[in-house]
């Protein structure tokens, strides 16, 4: 009998290695230091406080800041579109035979333990080294269920995350049964959408948008509904050969990348105090210099056409959500120590920072995953 159960369970694994799609792995470890690329870079407009990241207002001391902010930060704000894409391309549809509850029960095991134990981390551990005060904790515990504490600010990416989960039992008998010009149709009317910023600047409130109306003509095909459909679109109907993905790829990557990094370089006058919606507004994820960002460096890794990849590449993927979690513990320190602690060109602070943090997040994330059911502590 055990000797059956053995082979079934080496069976199983078997399968599921086969079904791997090896450059979602690598997609997760990039997106994943975008992340931390985009926090440590951060530090170098942030006005909160000493060694912040941005708030509502920013500040650049000089021409070299805003130059490696501009590159480092533009380039990087393809991360959290990144993972939406890849959320949906591994989801999108969910089996036909799964239930609506199947599919959020394994969701929910899946993100939100974790989520809720570094919510309860980040409104407590902080206050040891006085990183916020008594009142802010208590006020952040008893937040919770409204929104994330002050010191996980990036915790903000997981309500949108949710959001799209919860909506992929909805919109899956669509996507299995929608025609490539139907799911183009959708695409179409989010790239429209991905404009608005711009629109607004340009021209104001438009297609129904007043100060008591955000639902404007396209706010349904808005937002990171539309990544979702794209994931589908790619692996369900783009079959270009290599060579083709690789060129489209790399000009499309190219453009996105060189309007998003422009679109806050043109603005970001060094010395002068800036509103951060109004300097960013180029870097929020649903534009359309953002979309092509995204799309095109997705289309770049899938010319990786590896069977297998290394067991350290495997490790990485799997623990990133862990070391998303954890990351924003480690990036003060990083910061103090590089940015403040040596003299080195910004040129070198924001990749070394964002590196450390990430080298910092890793082991912590490996220690932790010794720890039994440590699934539920990082995912």
């Amino acid at each position: 009998m055990a000797i059956f159960v053995k082979t079934i369970l080496t069976a199983n694994r078997l399968i599921m290695k086969a079904n791997r799609i090896i450059y979602i792995d690598y997609i997760r470890i990039f997106a994943c230091f975008l992340v931390m690329l985009v926090h440590a870079s951060e530090h170098f407009y942030g006005m909160v406080s000493e060694s912040a990241m941005a708030g509502p207002q920013s500040f650049l001391a000089d021409e070299a800041d805003r130059l490696w902010v501009s590159l480092y930060d533009g380039f990087s704000r393809m991360a959290v579109p990144l993972f939406m894409i890849v959320s949906a391309f591994l989801l999108v549809p969910m089996p036909q035979e799964q239930t609506s509850w199947e599919f959020y029960k394994r969701r929910i095991k899946r993100v939100v333990p974790p989520w809720a134990f570094f919510a309860i981390l980040y409104s407590t551990l902080p206050l040891l080294w006085g990183g916020i005060s008594s009142e802010i904790a208590t006020t952040d515990l008893s937040r919770l269920l409204l929104n994330f504490p002050t010191m996980a600010g990036h915790f903000w990416f997981m309500y949108p995350l949710v959001g799209i989960y919860l909506f992929i039992p909805i919109i899956s008998p669509w996507l299995r049964n929608a025609t490539k010009r139907e799911e183009e149709f959708f695409i179409l009317l989010f790239l429209i959408s991905t404009a608005m910023p711009y629109l607004n600047r340009w021209f104001g409130e438009v297609w129904g948008q007043c100060f008591w109306n955000q639902y404007h003509l396209l706010w349904n095909f808005s937002g990171y509904l539309g990544y979702l459909v794209l994931a589908h679109y790619i692996r369900v109907h783009i079959d270009w050969s290599r060579t083709k993905r690789f060129w489209i790829g790399l000009l499309t990557m190219i453009a996105g990348a060189a309007a998003t990094i422009y679109s806050f370089y043109v603005q970001a006058t060094p010395g002068v105090v800036h509103s951060t919606p109004v300097i960013e507004v180029g870097w929020a994820f649903c534009t359309i210099n953002c979309v092509a960002l995204t799309f095109g460096t997705f289309l770049l890794f899938t010319c990786i056409e590896a069977t297998s990849a290394p067991k350290a590449i495997t490790n990485l993927s799997g623990l990133s959500f862990g070391m998303y979690l954890v990351h924003i513990f480690w990036l003060g320190p990083c910061v103090m120590i590089i940015k403040d602690g040596l003299t080195l060109p910004t040129a070198l602070d924001i990749p070394l920072i964002a590196i450390a943090t990430f080298i910092c997040s890793y082991i912590t994330t490996k220690l932790i995953s010794f720890i039994p059911k440590s699934k539920w502590i990082i995912g």
